[in-house]
């Protein structure tokens, strides 16, 4: 049996990783490309992935700028 001797390993979302699941495709992509990587690996980064420490620091100064502008959705 897979996985019999091992528990489940469930990463811990911050708030900034929740925030950006909860956004649609469309601004996901445009924060993607504000942070200069993929829509891809910012994905990856919101399900608690590993990505590149700038990259990660550059999504997260996005979603600050998002919430600074009034957006109520993130």
């Amino acid at each position: 049996m897979r996985g019999a001797r091992h528990p489940a390993f469930s990463s811990e979302l911050t708030a900034s990783q929740s925030a950006y699941r909860a956004l649609s495709r469309h601004r996901r992509s445009r924060l993607a490309r504000a942070a200069r990587t993929t829509l891809l690996k910012a994905d990856q980064w919101a399900r608690g992935g590993p990505l590149a420490a700038e990259a990660a620091a550059a999504l997260e100064s996005a979603l600050q700028a998002l919430r600074a502008r009034g957006n109520k959705t993130a």
